[in-house]
This record gives C-alpha cells, sequence and structure tokens, in this order.
C-alpha cells in the first residue's frame, strides 16, 4: 500500500515541473465566471424578479463557497502572481468572517497535523460532530458564525496565543481583525440606508452555511488520525459543478498529498494518483448517509 510520500517520489521531475505550474489566466478565468454567477443571482435580487428570495439560496452558496478561494489564495496557488492571491484572500475576508492573514497559518497547521488529534487546529474544541445534536448545530453554521466573531475579536484585542502564528505576524494579524470589525460596524450603520445589504449578504450567507458545512465535513470525517495523507483525507467524486464551485477542491487528498499543485491541475494529479487514494466516496450523499449512520444519540 503506497502512502503520499512514495507517491511523490515516484513522479517524474517534469510531471512535478507541470503539475506545479501555476496560471493567472486559469485563475482569472474560473474567478471571472464566479463572480458573474453571484452577479447574475445578485442583480436578480436587486431587481425583485418573481420568486427572487429563492436566489438567495444560491447566492449564499456562492458567497459561502468564496471559502474555497480563500483556501486556495493560503497556499497561493490560484495565480502565477502570489500578490494577487494575497489580495484576493483579503477581499474575500470581511464577506465571510475569515481573516487571511490568521487563517493562513490555521490552514498550513491544519496541513501539517491532518487530522492529529492532539496539534490539528481543525480539531480544537468540540472538533467534528459525534452526536446527532452536535451534527445540527455544526450544519446550522453557528459554531463557525460565532467562532470566527470570537476569533476576530481576540486577535484585535485580546492575546494572539496559538503555537501556529509566527510572532512576526501578529501585529498584522491584530491589524487585520481591527479592520474586519470596523466594516462590519460601517456594515450595521448603513444597513438602515441600504437594507438590500440583508438580502444580498446577511441572509444569503446565512442559508448558504450549511451546505459549505456538508461539504467540509467530507474532507476529513471519520478519515483515520495518521499520517498518510492518502488515508487521513478524502476524495469525493462529484459532478463538475460542485468541483467548479469548489474550485476542484473535492480531489482534497490529491491536495493535501500535494498542496503546490494549483486547483486546475488537479483533475492531472487525480488521474495519476486515483489507484492509490483509500479514503473516497461516491458523492456528497453517500458520505452523508455513512456519517449520519455512525453519529450516537
Amino acid at each position: 500500500m503506497m502512502d503520499h510520500v512514495t507517491f511523490l517520489k515516484s513522479l517524474p521531475p517534469s510531471d512535478k515541473a507541470w503539475l506545479t505550474r501555476r496560471s493567472t489566466a486559469a485563475g482569472l478565468w474560473h474567478l471571472t465566471g464566479y463572480l458573474a454567477a453571484i452577479g447574475v443571482f445578485g442583480t436578480y435580487i436587486v431587481a425583485q424578479l418573481p420568486g427572487w428570495p429563492l436566489a438567495m439560496l444560491p447566492l449564499g452558496i456562492l458567497l459561502c463557497f468564496l471559502f474555497t478561494l480563500s483556501h486556495e489564495c493560503t497556499h497561493q496557488t490560484p495565480f502565477a502572481a502570489p500578490w494577487l492571491s494575497n489580495w484576493v484572500g483579503h477581499a474575500i475576508s470581511p464577506i465571510i468572517a475569515l481573516p487571511f492573514t490568521w487563517f493562513r497559518y490555521f490552514h498550513l497547521a491544519h496541513h501539517r497535523h491532518t487530522n492529529d488529534p492532539n496539534n490539528d487546529p481543525e480539531l480544537e474544541g468540540e472538533g467534528r460532530p459525534g452526536t446527532r445534536r452536535a451534527y445540527a448545530v455544526y450544519l446550522s453554521g453557528w459554531s463557525y458564525w460565532s467562532g470566527g466573531l470570537r476569533t476576530v475579536w481576540r486577535n484585535a484585542f485580546g492575546s494572539i496565543t496559538a503555537p501556529y502564528l509566527p510572532e512576526r505576524q501578529h501585529a498584522a494579524i491584530r491589524r487585520e481583525a481591527r479592520i474586519l470589525l470596523a466594516l462590519y460596524c460601517a456594515a450595521l450603520v448603513l444597513l438602515p440606508v441600504f437594507p438590500m445589504l440583508f438580502w444580498l449578504w446577511i441572509v444569503p450567507v446565512l442559508l448558504g452555511q450549511p451546505f459549505l458545512r456538508l461539504y467540509l465535513l467530507a474532507e476529513h470525517g471519520h478519515c483515520p488520525p495518521v499520517a498518510n495523507m492518502l488515508e487521513n483525507t478524502r476524495t469525493i467524486f462529484t459532478n463538475q459543478l460542485v468541483r467548479w464551485l469548489a474550485w476542484n477542491m473535492p480531489y482534497h487528498a490529491e491536495h493535501h498529498s500535494y498542496p503546490a499543485v494549483p486547483f486546475h491541475r488537479l483533475p492531472d494529479l487525480h488521474a495519476r494518483m486515483r489507484q492509490h487514494l483509500q479514503s473516497t466516496s461516491q458523492g456528497y450523499a453517500a458520505f452523508t448517509r455513512v456519517y449520519l449512520k455512525q453519529l450516537g444519540d
């Protein structure tokens, strides 16, 4: 049974160079289509066309799944220019309450200690849901929004103590948290003047978050706490629309095994790695059914 380290060693240098080649054109093309989809649903809501409240759900899913682009930006892989990845990551941050500089180091620690119950920051606190009640709370998005706001407040005014946050970045982390809080205060002040913010942003992201929770749970939920990325991370076989929405991150074992590969090359990495994958599911519905069966009361 091959692990991810052995697999990577088996790749010829020419394949590695090709797989890790970043493309600003590919990133901008994908981003343009993504923003156009947001614009279509947003315009439908603003124009209050027939059935416009229904458009808040697809808009919310699109907004919440900006998380996957932010995630890619932490690796600086969506575009050839690192500054563009940084700029896009910071631009997404206020929409989904995800401070980008903080998230970069949080996520790198997750990669370094994937599924390690003692060191993976994704497993801090309550971790992944193990009971039906915890699952319902997780699915609601309450833990994400409340935890995110606590993180922003702590970074802005409290002590920054997490071991994965380098001291040289503490000032930047504190600054970005205060900027986010200022933006949210400004949004509250503007809400009576521009009530459409409520229908274009607040309600949609609340509606869309459960779909992101379902998607993210499949990445590592009920995978074993081992070092092999082909076991501790799950690849989901899904349709092209979901892969587009999530910037190809359903190829998640591939991403964890070789995070330097940009989103547009992950299908090619998958073609080389598929026979070695050890944690997979045939779609998100199939994963959810299995996960629910293993929950306690």
